[in-house]
């Protein structure tokens, strides 16, 4: 079996996080400026209908980026997301809840696109209620993004966080304070459920995404998890350090390969083995590409090495291809960087690998 080089595994992650942000960001705009056209909100200078003309096409760069946002996902390699993952909720195996509010939150706003291009058949009442769907999608949508998403804790993102729910908060605030003939009442109800949604929205976020150990409580399966101990536990329950790979080694290899077909025409391959001598261990390989005459090309991949002894795991991506050579960089949690060079011999039909491995620790 031979495989065939291709592009970097990390270039839909990225594309896929910097879409979700850029749709959750464009979501927010849009919200704001719909709840003050609604108050009529204008200027000489800013007329009413350069408000809703921004909204409008706010909304629909909005939803064309949580489109590209759901093809990337479905792309990308590190999980088994499927495209009936992203318009079903609560289906996926990958953190279900919170992916499933994302597939809520896009089936909201194909809602709304689809009642928008039948506006003249089901009247304007009928749009309107309907196009408060959109506001809908916007709650959901930022704890989708807070659940589902690997930047919750970094600083910039609770920044966009915090700056997308003080957004609408203001306008809706400017909505009950400036709307003529709403009754006080409902003014006062308004308002009180504009300031307890966000604090409901940070309290689960501080007990939730904020904490160590979300990962695991969001449904990451087991198989995705890097356990971040350097420590084993001896026999008689004392805690004992155990070395690391530190100088390089070689090893053989022995395992098992699995091919499946995905959506999209593509191939997952995965390779596990067992390493013998050096350091050894287990080492796992995911391929993801084009099926070619007796290999694949690459589109995205993984790799995870668990140095024997430890509970250590060294994740990292394919970085080359060349024949039965496959080469790799991979890291552990504190950045401890190691290159492995692989050179394997498949069995197609017995679905088993051997072969051998050199790993260089340290190397850049």
């Amino acid at each position: 079996m031979i495989l065939a080089a291709a592009a970097n595994g990390k270039t839909f992650w990225f594309v896929t996080r910097g879409l979700g942000v850029g749709a959750l960001l464009l979501l927010t705009a849009s919200v704001a400026l719909g709840v003050l056209t609604t108050v009529r909100v204008k200027s000489t200078r800013w007329p009413r209908f350069v408000t809703a003309g921004l909204h409008r096409n706010l909304t629909l760069l909005a939803i064309g980026f949580v489109g590209v946002h759901v093809v990337t996902t479905v792309l990308d390699g590190y999980t088994s997301i499927g495209l009936k993952d992203a318009v079903i909720p609560f289906l996926s195996s990958y953190r279900p809840v919170w992916l499933g509010l994302g597939a809520i939150a896009f089936d909201l706003l194909l809602i709304l696109v689809v009642t928008s291009l039948l506006r003249e058949r089901i009247g304007y009442r009928l749009w309107r209620y309907v196009h408060w769907l959109a506001y809908a999608s916007w709650p959901v949508a930022l704890v989708h993004a807070l659940g589902t998403g690997s930047d919750a804790r970094v600083a910039w993102m609770r920044l966009v966080g915090i700056g997308c729910v003080t957004a609408v908060v203001l306008a809706a605030m400017a909505r009950f304070a400036l709307r003529p003939g709403l009754p006080r009442s409902a003014r006062l109800v308004g308002t009180l459920v504009t300031l307890a949604a966000p604090l409901a929205i940070l309290a689960w976020y501080q007990s939730g995404p904020a904490k160590n150990g979300w990962a695991r409580r969001a449904g990451t399966p087991t198989s995705l998890l890097a356990s971040r101990r350097h420590v084993v536990r001896a026999p008689v329950g004392q805690l004992v350090s155990v070395a690391l790979p530190s100088s390089p080694f070689s090893a053989s290899l022995a395992g098992t390969v699995r091919e499946r077909s995905v959506p999209g025409g593509l191939v997952d391959v995965v390779i596990r083995g067992r390493l013998k001598g050096g350091a050894g261990g287990s080492v796992r390989i995911d391929l993801r590409g084009q099926a070619l005459q007796g290999g694949v090309s690459m589109t995205a991949s993984g790799v995870s090495y668990v140095p024997a002894g430890t509970r250590t795991v060294y994740l990292g991506d394919v970085t080359a291809l060349s024949g039965q050579q496959v080469f790799a960089t991979v890291t552990d949690h504190a950045g401890a960087r190691i290159q492995l060079a692989f050179v394997l011999a498949i069995d197609s039909v017995g679905k088993t690998v051997t072969g051998s491995v050199d790993a260089t620790p340290g190397a850049n």
